[in-house]
């Protein structure tokens, strides 16, 4: 079963940037679409950015369009966020997905997949 740990989450200004990682143990996630999802204070989680196995496909939420950016090694996935703003405070998420949809709010996690304890992103003045 993949397991995923996120970390890079912390304490930014409004208009900062942040790099998130989500890494694989013992896994090459050449064989695998990874999702990023975020919960925010009181709000449902929901899924932001997807990248699928090959690495050639990436989508994202119109709420980081622009904005955010994912990329994929052998072993990690990244979140390169720019430009945050106050309503990107959250609780950040990889998970393995069962395909990188072209509308990621409809992005689902993988029947085996295993939420990690996520990397809290704060952005604050």
């Amino acid at each position: 079963q993949l397991q995923l740990v996120e970390s890079g989450g912390g304490l930014v200004q409004p208009g900062g940037s942040l790099r998130l990682s989500c890494a694989a143990s013992g896994f090459n996630l050449d064989y695998y679409a990874i999702g990023w999802f975020r919960q925010a204070p009181g709000k449902e989680r929901e899924g932001i950015l997807c990248i699928s196995s090959s690495g050639g496909t990436t989508n994202s939420a119109d709420s980081v369009k622009g904005r955010f950016t994912i990329s994929k090694s052998k072993n990690t996935v990244s979140l390169q966020m720019n430009y945050l703003k106050p309503e990107d405070t959250a609780i950040y998420y990889c998970a393995q997905v069962t395909y990188c949809p072209a509308i990621v709010a409809t992005m689902t996690a993988a029947r085996t997949a295993s939420w990690g304890r996520g990397t809290q992103v704060t952005v604050s003045s």
